[in-house]
């Protein structure tokens, strides 16, 4: 889950940058249901039963700063942008906030995808797995 706002640069650069990486969008259609979320914005959304809204959302702002909405809340999301990773039972595996290049993104990809995660018990473990990582996305064009 992309969680974005309308006001975030960086979030138009993972746009413009890095969802538009062709080995990128061929890995997450094959992997991955990819969903975007305005993490400001005034949709009413049903997640795990629970129905979240925006309460205080002011539409005279719907191009500024706004209110978070209850359900970037109940993620835990505290920057924009924020790529939530799931599991199959919608489980959250992990945020990654900030800015990424596909190369950098292609990490966790990869790594969530093939449960690499699962075998990783500290941070040393994630640095060794980090350290030997080969990208293989090619750059845009």
């Amino acid at each position: 889950m992309d969680a974005y706002t309308s006001w975030c640069g960086p979030c138009k650069l993972l746009d413009a940058r890095t969802f538009t990486n062709q080995d990128l969008v061929a890995f997450v259609n094959e992997h991955y249901y990819a969903v975007k979320f305005d993490a400001e914005g005034n949709e009413e959304i049903d997640f795990k039963g629970k129905t979240y809204k925006n309460p205080s959302y002011d539409p005279a702002k719907s191009k500024k700063r706004n209110s978070a909405h209850e359900l970037s809340r109940g993620l835990g999301i505290r920057a924009y942008p924020t790529l939530l990773f799931f599991d199959e039972n919608a489980q959250l595996i992990a945020p990654v906030s900030g800015y990424k290049t596909p190369q950098q993104l292609e990490l966790y990809l990869k790594m969530f995808q093939s449960n690499k995660h699962l075998e990783m018990k500290s941070q040393s473990e994630f640095d060794k797995y980090n350290k030997d990582f080969k990208a293989e996305f090619k750059n845009n064009a």
